[in-house]
């Protein structure tokens, strides 16, 4: 036997401290180390005291050979278990955080009983992790979390900026239909109009942190070896084939939907490890299991969308007007600055036919017989988990990517209708009955089964997905196992 120095190769994984980065790498890490790799998962300090909270300290216990370490954000401290403000999180990560990760990567070169870094996969957001391991000679892939289409979106966030389209003069553009000008010069996405790009557009600030952030981070993903993608190619085709020939970036690997090349890992490998920030309630599937087959609504907006009290309460109305079971995840902090509270009335109303509770194992909820539509923000994340399960959406963009993710889902895709962000109890409610009983909704579902269908096939053995990650594992990361 040769020492452990000579056994395996040694992967650090770096996501952007978000729940929607964090799972999918939480998924790669579990991957690679089934194939072979030792891991370090590079948490921040914030996220990794968050996720002890949530699933207790043996949750980062890790398995043999896989290891959790942190860094600081930069940011002051924060209140336990809130989500951070994104745009101040963004600009403090690309500011503070490559000193920390470059002393990480020494120290854990140094340390005895541990492979050398072989190699870093950091996150498409966080070029500092591309920028550390090119300064230690380690070989570097990123790893973009957000859909294909969303990644064309930001690489021409310079063209938007030099055709004095962003930043808007006034915002007059929200209302007198500005957003509604057709985007045909963009290679890669499929009839978009302004508001289908990703959100960051729609700002008055020339200096507006997000959209300087995401524009020039994409652009940074161009200067790597590879970039792999949670995503698989019958999906995003069109924009796949524009990262190749419009960028010249040859080295894309899909190797998604991760859910599902999840399961080809041991069944103690998947299980081991968990990514929650937030502890799930371990009353919903006793309650699921009591509800009919495709009856229940799903509604959850994921770890960082917030909106107003009344349009909680407008979502709350709606839900109760349709009639309809429902799951509903309510964040403790998902209304800004105020607390999440329901109606007492409302909460009377619809105890018989809903179930609320503040997380849930999304992926397993989806997989879930009984649930019949999910009610989204359209984070890539619950898109790919949606695709994965077969279940239509109904969406309620809010930020980012999930606006580009929204209109494929509602065209190309042909799975999801669109609530109008000014969300009103009637809308609510005649999408969810409609959704759930009506000739669209049964055909949106169909559409979602087939395409489920084709995501199972990309990542079975030999299919597109399944090889792609071969391949990244023995070109992307020069191993052979």
């Amino acid at each position: 036997m040769g020492s452990l120095k000579t056994q395996k190769p040694h992967v650090v994984l770096v996501p952007y401290p978000a729940q929607g980065h964090v799972t999918p790498f939480m998924t790669l890490g579990k991957l690679l180390h089934a194939r072979g790799f030792y891991v370090t998962f590079v948490n921040t300090e914030f996220n990794h005291g968050r996720l002890i909270r949530s699933r207790g300290r043996e949750s980062v216990a890790g398995l043999p050979d896989f290891r959790f370490e942190t860094i600081p954000d930069g940011l002051p401290p924060s209140v336990e278990d809130a989500t951070q403000d994104v745009p101040a999180l963004c600009d403090s990560t690309r500011k503070n955080c490559l000193g920390p990760f470059r002393e990480l990567l020494s120290r854990l070169s140094e340390r005895a009983n541990v492979p050398p870094v072989s190699c870093v996969v950091s996150d498409g957001v966080m070029s500092f992790g591309m920028r550390a391991a090119e300064e230690m000679g380690i070989p570097e892939v990123q790893f973009w979390t957000a859909s294909v289409c969303a990644f064309i979106g930001y690489l021409n966030f310079r063209e938007i900026l030099r055709r004095g389209i962003s930043p808007f003069k006034n915002d007059d553009y929200i209302t007198d239909g500005t957003l509604d000008n057709p985007v045909d010069w963009i290679t890669g996405l499929h009839d978009v109009r302004l508001r289908d790009l990703p959100s960051f557009i729609r700002t008055t600030d020339p200096n507006d942190i997000m959209f300087d952030f995401m524009g020039e981070e994409a652009q940074n993903c161009l200067n790597a070896p590879a970039i792999i993608f949670n995503t698989f190619d019958d999906f995003e085709k069109e924009a796949l084939e524009a990262v190749v020939s419009k960028f010249n970036f040859p080295n894309i690997y899909t190797i998604g939907p991760l859910p599902l090349l999840a399961r080809h890992m041991p069944e103690t490998e998947a299980n081991t490890l968990s990514s929650s920030l937030w502890k799930p309630d371990p009353k919903v599937f006793d309650w699921l299991d009591r509800q009919k087959p495709l009856s229940v609504v799903y509604v959850n907006y994921g770890s960082v969308t917030t909106m107003t009290g009344q349009h909680l309460q407008e979502f709350a109305w709606g839900l109760a007007k349709s009639q309809q079971p429902f799951l509903w995840v309510v964040r403790p902090d998902v209304v800004r600055g105020e607390s999440a509270a329901l109606p007492e009335e409302f909460l009377e109303e619809s105890k018989a036919r809903g179930l609320l509770v503040s997380w849930c194992a999304q992926d397993q909820v989806l997989a879930h017989k009984a649930v019949g539509a999910f009610l989204t923000h359209c984070g890539w994340n619950s898109m790919m988990e949606s695709v994965c399960r077969g279940v239509p959406v109904i969406c309620w963009p809010f930020f980012a990517d999930q606006q580009t993710n929204c209109h494929y889902s509602c065209t190309k895709w042909g799975i999801g209708m669109e609530i109008n962000h000014d969300v009103k109890r009637d809308e609510v409610a005649e999408l969810v009955k409609e959704m759930m009983e009506g000739e669209k909704g049964k055909r949106m579902r169909m559409k979602a089964q087939e395409w489920k269908k084709i995501a199972e096939a990309a990542t079975d053995a030999g299919g597109m997905s399944y090889l792609n990650f071969d391949k990244f594992i023995k070109k992307g990361l020069h191993f052979e196992d």
